[in-house]
């Protein structure tokens, strides 16, 4: 019985033993799940990584809202307030829901890279675009989140923000290069052959559309259905295995031709538009016929007052033009404005061409009490030596030089330089009796009295004139040659001029402009050089504010500094009455015209 019960006690503490063993083992395994799943479920948030904004646990509406505001204090420097709001709100919106879900969802944790934060899916996210839910990207769209990121130029970009023009017809454009490129490839694969025919169907079509559409809105109203279709054929080409050199090779042959086309283009518009500089419109050149063939049905209008235009005592000023309108605009645009129009007198000096229409225009068209004078400068019989086998209008250089030494030459800046004609040193001789005229170039537009010029003293000098400083004597090298001037003097221009002909018959300019003509006749800008060689220290400079130039090729005029000068010039290839003149500053010229004129009407001048 002893050894019995011996050997029963010896067998209960080994159970024991195994029992403990058994027990720490299972808690071993239990623990080893736990602490994976603890990771798992985003119980480590005490020892998070870089680059993952931990999320803590959810359950009260309180912490969730609390974590949601630490969220954002921390993301406040990166994002702007506006751009989170929509999150935190939604966050908050959201609270019930969160805590009627399971408690294992609740504890998932959200990989998000630094300084960016999800935003829920809501309806302000979303856009349908032809059938098809879109996502918005309300961070990208958001003002404050684009200047934060690009600064200034996004407040440039919507202050110069333009709709683009006749996005559909780009857009077929497009499509039809891509359909190109597979074409070729697709058709070389027999299997391909239903493909292959709609898609050279559909480019024959968008071809033919294109063929006879520029714009958007020459297009046929089923334009969208054959884009669709060109779009899906697309598609189906791109998913069939094509060697890629051969589309990359057909790619680059239409990059080629397009490139040759787009130069071929650009030489053609350049050519277009000297010649729609240099040549009259056709309504200019209907306008100048009638008025010829009306001039000789009719003489009632024919009277002179010839004691008035050789009075000296009278303002005298005088135009250069063979443009009818042009001439008639700057009359009227200094009679609108003159306080005492009984004592002006204009004289038109212009070609045996449009000398009739210039005279019937002037005799039908009164300009209050101003009185017109029109002169043939071609006319041997009247002005004997002061005459000149045609008429030569002020010459105008266009001077390019950049504004730094660095800039490239894309930055350069641009004048344009008018001076006198052959035909202004014929004054002297055509006006014998007067002492001082005002000459008026045609491109011009007066704003103010110009009665003040009558009582300037110019101290001696021969004319009075706009200087410009932004072009240095020294920037003209190039066409005055060795000559000496002053390289930093100012060049000037006309457009505006005061001229005291008793001060240019004794300083004999003309006689000294001739014979510098003939010396320089061979050299290029030959006028520009001997009209500054003539005229040399005989300047007086006009104050500023008489004339603002560059209207006829600057962009960039101040429209306040517009309003306020006293002479506009349309300086430039851009002259107001072409189609080529600046929209914004064809305005202060077409005020003049008379727009109900039959004449103007018949010959679609007014549009």
């Amino acid at each position: 019985m002893k050894g019995g019960s011996g050997g029963g006690g010896g067998v209960a503490p080994a159970k024991r033993r195994w029992r403990g063993l058994a027990i720490a083992v299972l808690f071993l395994v239990v623990l080893s799940m736990l602490v994976p799943l603890g990771f798992l479920l985003g119980l480590h948030s005490g020892f998070h990584s870089a680059g993952h904004i931990p999320l803590q646990r959810p359950s009260p509406s309180g912490d969730r809202s609390s974590h949601i505001d630490n969220l954002v204090r921390k993301l406040g420097p990166t994002l702007p307030k506006d751009v989170l709001k929509g999150f935190v709100n939604e966050a908050k919106n959201e609270t019930s829901s969160i805590n009627a879900t399971p408690r294992t969802e609740q504890k998932k944790g959200i990989r998000i890279p630094p300084q960016v934060v999800m935003q829920p899916f809501t309806s302000k996210n979303i856009s349908r675009i032809n059938g098809k839910a879109k996502m918005k990207s309300d961070v990208d769209e958001s003002e404050g989140f684009c200047d934060l990121k690009y600064g200034s130029y996004c407040i440039w970009r919507e202050e110069n923000r333009e709709e683009m023009q006749d996005s559909m017809v780009k857009k077929l454009k497009d499509q039809l290069f891509v359909a190109r490129a597979y074409f070729p490839s697709i058709a070389k694969i027999p299997a391909q052959s239903k493909l292959s025919g709609e898609l050279k169907q559909n480019i024959q079509e968008v071809e033919r559309v294109l063929s006879e559409s520029t714009t958007d809105a020459d297009l046929p109203p089923e334009i969208q259905k054959k884009s669709r279709r060109m779009e899906a054929v697309i598609a189906r080409a791109k998913s069939v295995s094509l060697d890629c050199n051969n589309v990359d090779k057909k790619l680059r042959q239409i990059f080629d031709l397009t490139e040759d086309e787009a130069n071929f283009h650009m030489k053609q518009s350049a050519f277009l538009y000297q010649l729609a500089v240099q040549t009259m419109p056709k309504s200019l050149h209907c306008l100048s016929m009638r008025l010829t063939v009306e001039y000789f049905r009719d003489h009632l209008f024919d009277k002179e007052l010839s004691e008035k235009y050789s009075d000296p005592t009278l303002q005298h000023y005088v135009i250069f033009s063979n443009n009818v309108i042009a001439s008639s605009v700057v009359i009227n645009s200094t009679v609108v404005h003159a306080r005492d129009t009984v004592n002006q007198v204009f004289h038109v000096l212009t070609d045996l061409q449009n000398y009739y229409a210039m005279k019937h225009w002037f005799l039908r068209n009164t300009f209050r009490d101003a009185v017109v004078q029109v002169l043939n400068i071609e006319d041997s019989d009247s002005y004997g030596k002061a005459t000149l086998s045609h008429l030569t209008l002020p010459v105008e250089f266009r001077v390019s030089f950049p504004s730094n030494d660095s800039a490239p030459a894309i930055h350069n800046r641009t004048q344009y330089v008018s001076i006198f004609s052959h035909s202004h040193y014929l004054l002297p001789e055509i006006f014998k009796n007067l002492e001082k005229v005002v000459v008026l170039d045609d491109d011009v537009v007066v704003q103010q009295d110009l009665s003040a010029l009558w009582s300037l003293n110019m101290g001696g000098k021969v004319t009075g004139a706009i200087e410009i400083c932004s072009v240095k004597m020294d920037q003209l090298q190039s066409y005055l040659g060795e000559h000496s001037f002053q390289k930093h003097s100012c060049s000037w221009m006309s457009g505006l001029n005061v001229i005291d002909l008793a001060r240019w018959r004794d300083l004999d300019i003309s006689e000294t402009y001739w014979k510098l003509v003939k010396e320089v006749s061979m050299k290029e800008g030959s006028a520009l050089l001997a009209t500054l060689l003539s005229f040399q220290d005989q300047i007086y400079a006009l104050d500023r504010v008489w004339v603002l130039s560059g209207l006829g090729h600057d962009y960039g005029l101040d429209i306040e500094g517009i309003k306020k000068a006293a002479v506009l010039h349309y300086n430039g290839n851009m002259k107001p009455w072409l189609d080529l003149g600046i929209p914004k500053y064809k305005e202060y010229w077409k005020k003049f015209l008379n727009h109900e004129d039959q004449y103007l009407s018949e010959c679609n001048v007014n549009r």
